[in-house]
């Protein structure tokens, strides 16, 4: 059986223009607005993320961060945006695609974080929207995994919105908060995304 070349990937420096936002990958120069708005949405955040490091926001702990996401750009087994309003050019959240895997599975999974300050504004729809939209047609991945805490109605929403379909029910997933937490399995292959992709936005709300 032949193996879909594992060399596809992205520039480590590509932008990724989305309705009205920016994915772009993150840089040393972000640190300060990321440090601000990771800061002020700390206790918004803290209920869906592992437990915060005591130096999680030190600029030496972002240049480390930033340059574990370019080596796995270059490597083509993830990859790390930051969402900037191009109204405004201000960071609101990121959005990644880590665990790529080649060969015959193509795949990857899909986590994302808004700040709290940009919350039900519709943000993190748009972005898994055009990240989807890299990971199908630039990619060329075939399958997006998420997983969301059942309590998360909001990111349960942003997932559905995007045709992510329900798979299945994992216990005990992920130790968030310091807590090992069950999760709901969500998955969108690239066939779901180019027929979601057809119907109008207005019934797809």
């Amino acid at each position: 059986m032949a193996f879909l070349r594992s060399s596809i990937g992205l520039d480590g420096a590509q932008a990724v223009r989305g309705r009205g936002m920016l994915l772009r990958a993150p840089a040393m120069s972000d640190y300060g607005p990321w440090a601000e708005l990771m800061a002020r949405s700390r206790e918004h955040l803290t209920p869906w993320e592992p437990s915060w490091r005591r130096h999680e926001l030190t600029r030496g702990a972002y240049r480390r961060r930033v340059r574990h996401y370019q080596r796995e750009a270059r490597e083509d087994v993830g990859y790390a945006f930051l969402i900037i309003d191009e109204t405004d050019d201000e960071l609101v959240g990121g959005v990644t695609l880590s665990n790529v895997r080649r060969g015959v599975t193509q795949a990857a999974v899909l986590g994302y974080w808004l700040g709290l300050p940009y919350i039900k504004r519709g943000y993190m729809t748009r972005a898994v929207q055009t990240v989807a939209n890299l990971a199908f047609n630039d990619l060329h991945l075939h399958r997006l995994e998420a997983a969301t805490m059942p309590s998360n109605a909001t990111s349960i929403r942003v997932l559905e919105r995007n045709s992510f379909r329900r798979e299945g029910f994992a216990r005990g997933l992920l130790k968030i908060n310091g807590v090992w937490e069950d999760h709901i399995l969500f998955a969108l292959l690239a066939e779901d995304f180019v027929l979601s992709r057809e119907v109008p936005e207005a019934m797809r709300r």
